[in-house]
């Protein structure tokens, strides 16, 4: 019975040993995204029509929704378009955000 509790106490040591911190690098930005891309017709009366990064056209979007008050009041997850939104959103009403950026890539190129 002794040799049982000396066995635990081993491996209660083991697992108590700290871990070694990794030392922090500063995070590199995709150039992928910062790559100007062009605007589609619909896309540009949202958010303007010179080249921009994809992650500038999303500021601007949501900078446009929240100007207009566009986010859904019960569920903020949703945006409910008005006329310059519903032909970047496919003629869709409503969309999620999640598939929001989905469906304003297609206005990208």
């Amino acid at each position: 019975m002794a040799k049982k509790k000396a066995a635990k106490k081993k491996v209660v040591k083991k697992v108590a040993k700290k871990k070694v911190a990794k030392a922090k690098t500063k995070r590199k930005p995709n150039p992928a995204f910062m790559k100007a891309m062009k605007i589609s017709d619909a896309l540009a009366k949202v958010v303007g029509s010179k080249p921009l990064p994809r992650t500038e056209v999303t500021k601007k979007l949501w900078q446009y929704i929240k100007k207009n008050k566009l986010q859904d009041t019960v569920n903020k997850r949703n945006i409910n378009a008005d006329e310059n939104l519903k032909a970047v959103f496919g003629g869709k009403k409503t969309v999620s955000m999640f598939e929001m950026t989905k469906l304003v890539n297609k206005h990208l190129s």
